[in-house]
């Protein structure tokens, strides 16, 4: 089974800020497509016009938005990680919920406050799914490990010699 480890911390910070970019450009430009598809004048082609255009000036805006949420959630991460010399879930739970505050800082306490429960419930929510699959995956490959080392859980052959019945010839 494959591991999949992240990167140490100062280039965690980097890593992510490009993955969240990459993943707010592509999501972005799927969500303006069909946006720009549906405001376009009718004719195929002015639609495709108008998907193409709103793509252009937006997908990058949104990709630099996720850019920023990313970065500003792995700079907190790692100085999380960093001030509690330890790696578990609780430092993304309070990397979402100080992003979200953080983020939301320029439209009041309330909106800072409702921006900071929402990422931490949403971080929380990813989190307990997370730990889940992994507790789901792991009692899979325990049966799975469980019925190679111990062939008697697969019932009687049905050869009685044990091995492929022999070739016949006609």
């Amino acid at each position: 089974m494959e591991e999949h480890v992240r990167e140490p911390c100062p280039w965690r910070i980097v890593d992510d800020c490009g993955g969240a970019f990459a993943m707010g450009c592509i999501g972005g430009s799927i969500f303006q497509f069909v946006k720009g598809f549906r405001n376009a004048p009718k004719g195929i082609g002015r639609r495709f016009q108008g998907s193409v255009t709103a793509i252009q000036q937006r997908a990058p805006v949104i990709g630099g938005n996720f850019a920023v949420w990313g970065g500003v959630f792995s700079v907190i991460d790692c100085s999380l990680v960093y001030m509690r010399k330890k790696e578990d879930p609780w430092n993304s739970i309070i990397s979402g919920a100080a992003t979200g505050g953080i983020l939301a800082a320029r439209n009041g306490v309330p909106t800072m406050i409702g921006s900071a429960v929402f990422g931490g419930c949403i971080l929380a929510l990813i989190e307990g799914v997370s730990i889940l699959m992994n507790r789901f995956t792991a009692d899979q490959m325990r049966q799975q490990s469980q019925v190679f080392e111990d062939p008697s859980v697969l019932g009687p052959s049905p050869n009685p010699y044990g091995s492929p019945p022999p070739y016949q010839q006609m």
